[in-house]
């Protein structure tokens, strides 16, 4: 007896301390996830993707959330026109059964090794496979408000500029390979 005693003083003094009761108050989306103070979070980056627009390479602008995941851009590519693009543009580029494997060396040399599937490619799909990749491998190719009509970050001072550095790109296949620099890549900026 002494314990519910104890119990209803307990809610009654509770109760009497001037704060309203009120239903659940809605304040947005519950926490989840943990965050890493040193870690950043991913924001979306406009890349040029190169299809067919009257046979000629065209770039068009998609948003990716890691534009150093190689194997994700060449994913994208592969996937070809999205549907609204499909009216006007077209694609040399099979379908991809599975994901490439694609790594970078020091020499500016991409390699993409295609699944077994594929069979090798056109001129004008390693012209659209070099131009995407090699766009996204130079630090211009996320297109920031300061760049060039070449898609070239602002100039430096011209004691400072040096040639330009091209990316090659090297493609694997099932008994196949081809090899093939950025040189001849169209203006990412023209739409």
């Amino acid at each position: 007896m002494a314990a519910l005693l104890a119990g209803l003083t307990a809610a009654l003094t509770l109760s009497a301390c001037g704060v309203p009761p009120s239903d659940v108050i809605q304040a947005g989306e519950p926490a989840s996830g943990m965050f890493s103070p040193g870690a950043k979070p991913s924001v979306p980056t406009v890349i040029p993707v190169y299809f067919l627009h009257k046979g000629d390479l065209t770039p068009y602008p998609r948003k990716i959330g890691d534009p150093g995941d190689f194997g994700a851009v060449v994913r994208l590519l592969f996937d070809g026109p999205s549907t609204s693009e499909a009216v006007a543009t077209t694609t040399e580029l099979p379908r991809l059964t599975d994901t490439p494997d694609v790594t970078i060396g020091g020499d500016n040399t991409l390699s993409i090794q295609l699944p077994e599937d594929v069979p090798p490619l056109s001129h004008l799909a390693m012209r659209q496979l070099v131009c995407t990749v090699a766009h996204v491998a130079l630090p211009s190719a996320a297109l920031p408000a300061d760049t060039n009509r070449d898609g070239a970050a602002a100039a430096p001072p011209v004691d400072a500029q040096r040639s330009p550095v091209h990316t090659s790109v090297h493609v694997l296949g099932d008994g196949w390979t081809m090899t093939q620099s950025d040189s001849s890549c169209p203006d990412p900026l023209k739409p």
